[in-house]
């Protein structure tokens, strides 16, 4: 019981009752924390303030925008105090606006001394918040370090990104480019390969070859230097949203 009073949850799907306010919804569940009395209304006040929805405290969860019912989910979750906050996928389907405003309250709380584990999709997410990253494929744990640990094992090379139509069958050009000299792995997804190689730049030229003699029409080429994203696809051999 004393390790679950210093455990905050944020799920991915919406704790909330929507025909109650933020403020009645959170001083219910502050209720179910153990918070009574002047400490809950302090309690409630406080969150709302830090989630920036203090001005709406007394409209109902049903007339709010998709962003601000994630900030009320996870004001619920930081009601008692907790010094190990878990997040869940908290910016799943929210506007860009609501999603910067979650992503600098989690480094907030952070530098607040909360320790947060934040699972995500996103690896932009995860490069910007994270000190040690776990990277989890099909339910098992492949990787776990540092950015730079991780980022190390791939260090010596690039992703070469081509962008192409939706109506191209890349499949003709993947086969291709297996054969050119420096290819170490090949992944499509949604309208792009992407080539991991030890050198992008000489790529290109072969690269933009191939898809000539082959018809397939290149719009855009992008070089990305190891990041996670060259992580996982360097161990996993496929893209994140695969």
């Amino acid at each position: 019981m004393a390790v679950k009073k210093c455990i905050g949850i944020v799920p991915q799907e919406l704790a909330l009752y929507e025909d109650l306010t933020a403020q009645e919804n959170l001083s219910f569940w502050g209720q179910m924390y153990g918070l009574s009395g002047r400490e809950l209304t302090t309690r409630t006040d406080e969150v709302l303030e830090q989630i920036g929805l203090k001005d709406k405290a007394k409209q109902r969860i049903k007339t709010y925008s998709g962003g601000m019912k994630r900030r009320v989910n996870i004001g619920v979750g930081l009601l008692h105090r907790p010094r190990l906050l878990f997040m869940d996928e908290p910016t799943v389907g929210i506007d860009p606006q609501s999603r910067r405003a979650i992503l600098d309250s989690v480094k907030e709380l952070n530098r607040q001394g909360m320790t947060v584990l934040y699972t995500t999709h996103y690896m932009e997410e995860a490069q910007e918040l994270s000190h040690r990253v776990g990277i989890i494929d099909h339910g098992e744990l492949i990787a776990l370090g540092t950015q730079s640990e991780l980022t190390h094992q791939v260090q010596e090379t690039d992703t070469l990104i081509l962008h192409f139509s939706e109506y191209e069958d890349p499949q003709p050009l993947i086969n291709a480019l297996q054969g050119i000299t420096g290819v170490q792995r090949v992944v499509s997804t949604n309208h792009e390969i992407s080539i991991v190689t030890p050198s992008a730049e000489k790529l290109i030229a072969p690269v933009v070859s191939q898809a000539d003699r082959l018809g397939i029409k290149i719009y855009s080429i992008d070089i990305r230097e190891p990041n996670l994203e060259a992580v996982f696809l360097h161990l996993t051999g496929r893209a994140l949203r695969d």
